[in-house]
């Protein structure tokens, strides 16, 4: 009769673990912050989490908006130390290798007065409602810098 009790237990481990097998490790890095080594150590950290298996997408706000500018600041373009990387070199990267999904917040835009011609290619708007639905959905960790 004791095997009987252990398949019970053995076989919700088991749905258990397929569940959340099939559930997504995803990430979504929301990047407000102006400093460069900030906004390249948001990038650094992402492209680990792509590099661990994660899915992972960006939104970008604020000053870190202008990393997605085709007409970046140098704040943006700059290499960084130690290896020169830059958070927008990186962030294009990320998206080339990766298929990283960028976005900008959805105010961002409207706010610069302009549209979305000014962006890097690749990049959107976010729609708030499906950004919403993605920083809570199972499975998801959010970074936000």
């Amino acid at each position: 009769m004791k095997p009987i009790r252990l398949v019970a237990p053995l076989l919700a481990l088991t749905i258990a673990g397929a569940a959340a097998a099939e559930t997504p490790n995803r990430l979504v890095t929301i990047l407000t912050a102006p400093e460069p080594q900030t906004q390249l150590m948001a990038m650094v950290l992402t492209m680990n989490a792509i590099a661990a298996g994660a899915e992972a997408e960006m939104l970008l706000c604020g000053p870190a908006g202008d990393i997605a500018l085709k007409d970046a600041p140098e704040t943006a373009t700059a290499g960084q130390p130690p290896q020169g990387a830059s958070p927008q070199g990186l962030m294009k990267k990320m998206m080339g290798e990766s298929g990283l999904k960028v976005q900008v917040c959805a105010i961002y835009l409207p706010g610069k007065g302009a549209d979305a011609s000014i962006l890097t290619e690749g990049v959107t708007a976010a729609a708030p409602d499906a950004m919403g639905s993605t920083i809570v959905a199972p499975g998801t960790s959010v970074l936000s810098f």
